[in-house]
């Protein structure tokens, strides 16, 4: 089939994408399983087209894993060390290349391409969980949502690019105001609370937060959510773009 080469994308470059989720007061990452016999996991990625910019690339694969256009896409780091070879897939090329081979997934070509070393671009996307429909690539056995805290071992440096991914989101949720992105278009002030913990990793003071929250003069208030008691029913809020 030929598709990895020098011809249609750039060589030994490519972008890995954490997409953020959220639901159930936890934070989740997106998460590709390869479909062999073996156990691989990699975070979802894809190649740079040679007329292609770097940011139009990192829309485009998010695009087709997730279904969704215009999210929230930022470039946090770039991965480049010497040691940087997909050596899980190195050490079963043997079965690999039968297997793909006679299924006519990849060619020699194509599999030549995915055993060399790569820089990679890492982006990070948040999305609201709900409207995501992931979408499986050419590869992939299984594409599902796990806990930030439990993540399954993936290859390379992918883990260790979710904790940089991390920490980014941490630095920028407040100094940017993004993690609305992760909550739906109405929500309440507890369930902001509940994404910054998740996102943070600790509790907050209710009173201490909603404060700060509300000082940020960012969000616009809605009418009261119905629980069955009106008179303690939470405000709906929702934010208010700049």
């Amino acid at each position: 089939m030929k598709l990895f080469n020098e011809q249609n994308f750039i060589n030994q470059l490519s972008i890995d994408c954490v997409i953020f989720g959220y639901k159930e007061q936890e934070l989740k990452v997106l998460i590709s399983k390869i479909k062999i016999e073996t156990s691989i996991w990699t975070l979802p990625g894809g190649f740079i087209m040679q007329e292609e910019s770097i940011n139009n690339a990192a829309k485009r694969i998010l695009e087709e894993r997730t279904g969704l256009k215009d999210i929230y896409l930022e470039q946090f780091r770039v991965f480049g060390e010497p040691s940087r070879v997909n050596h899980e897939i190195y050490e079963n090329i043997d079965s690999l290349k039968t297997e793909w081979l006679a299924k006519g997934i990849l060619d020699e070509n194509d599999i030549n391409w995915l055993t060399k070393r790569f820089v990679s671009i890492g982006y990070y996307a948040l999305v609201d969980i709900n409207k995501v429909s992931p979408q499986k690539g050419m590869l992939d056995d299984s594409v599902e949502w796990y806990n930030v805290k439990e993540l399954p071992k993936m290859i390379m440096d992918h883990n260790e690019m979710v904790l940089f991914a991390l920490e980014t989101l941490r630095q920028n949720l407040d100094q940017k105001l993004i993690g609305f992105n992760l909550l739906p278009e109405t929500f309440t002030m507890k369930e902001v609370q509940e994404l910054y913990e998740a996102v943070y990793d600790k509790p907050f003071a209710r009173n201490n937060f909603q404060k700060k929250i509300l000082d940020l003069n960012v969000l616009e208030r809605l009418e009261k959510k119905f629980t069955g008691a009106a008179n303690k029913a939470p405000y709906l809020y929702r934010f208010r773009n700049q």
